[in-house]
């Protein structure tokens, strides 16, 4: 009984303490959703307590129409590059990852190598070769310039992860459809993509949610008011000269960032297993 009860104790105390790191790491959020229902920024700031003593929807209200466009066109405008670029994301990373992991070429080795320097490449190096090329191209203030790179594989992270999941997969399936009769891209279709179907909603959830969240990309490439997504609307509502309402801010911030929660909640059971998957289930 000693035993037993010294293991409930750790488990209690593990249990404890994980609770503890999560609200901490949650309250942020907690504290965002409760202060936009709050009415002034002193109210705000007054406490660091989440409760509105009188609760409104009124930023909400205010911040939908605060700008000359509706905030819904910029959510709207938002999804139009989104959804193409997770789409393109998820195709092209799986097929260059297939071409990779399963095929032996001249200079594979010289093209993992220049794929993988790749990663080492800050965004802010990029900024003026991608700017002049889609100037030339006449992608400038459409949302080409943010969604074309995505169908040629250019998120080299998502590439790098579907290359490894692959090469845990034993190619002897492959060979087994081989012989039935099955082509590249079947066995591609048939064969991989349902083994790796986990690391691919992983891919395609960290795009949307990095492409819902970009601010610089658009900010440089979009300069059209009304074509601007959430995250540049969002900033439009900042008023320096007259002081920034907060809780206008808050509210929409809880808005922008509801569809992204949604899709995370729905397919989180695919997300954790193509996270921690490290090989095939028996």
């Amino acid at each position: 009984m000693n035993i037993i009860w010294k293991k409930r104790v750790s488990l209690g105390i593990r249990y404890l303490l994980l609770t503890a790191v999560g609200l901490i790491m949650i309250y942020p959020m907690i504290w965002m959703v409760g202060a936009s229902f709050k009415a002034s920024n002193n109210e705000i700031f007054s406490s660091i307590g989440f409760i509105p003593t009188h609760p409104t929807l009124e930023a909400y209200r205010k911040g939908w129409k605060s700008t000359e466009t509706v905030f819904a066109v910029y959510m709207l405008n938002t999804y139009k590059f989104v959804i193409p670029k997770v789409i393109g994301t998820v195709l092209s990373a799986t097929i260059t990852a297939y071409g990779f992991s399963r095929f032996q070429y001249r200079g594979k080795g010289f093209l993992f190598g220049i794929l993988l320097s790749t990663l080492l490449l800050p965004q802010v190096v990029l900024n003026v070769p991608q700017f002049l090329m889609f100037n030339k191209f006449g992608w400038l203030d459409t949302y080409l310039s943010l969604v074309v790179p995505s169908f040629f594989a250019g998120d080299t992270y998502f590439v790098y992860m579907l290359i490894q999941f692959m090469r845990s997969i034993p190619r002897e399936l492959e060979e087994a459809a081989e012989i039935d009769g099955c082509n590249t891209w079947q066995r591609l279709w048939l064969i991989m993509t349902p083994m790796v179907k986990p690391s691919m909603v992983s891919c395609a959830l960290f795009q949307f949610m990095w492409a819902s969240n970009d601010f610089m990309g658009p900010l440089i490439y979009i300069n059209t008011v009304k074509k601007y997504p959430a995250s540049l609307g969002l900033r439009l509502i900042m008023d320096s000269e007259s002081g920034f309402e907060w809780n206008k801010v808050l509210a929409l911030s809880v808005i922008v960032i509801l569809p992204s929660v949604a899709v995370f909640l729905s397919a989180q059971n695919q997300f954790i297993d193509g996270v921690a998957a490290g090989g095939l289930k028996g």
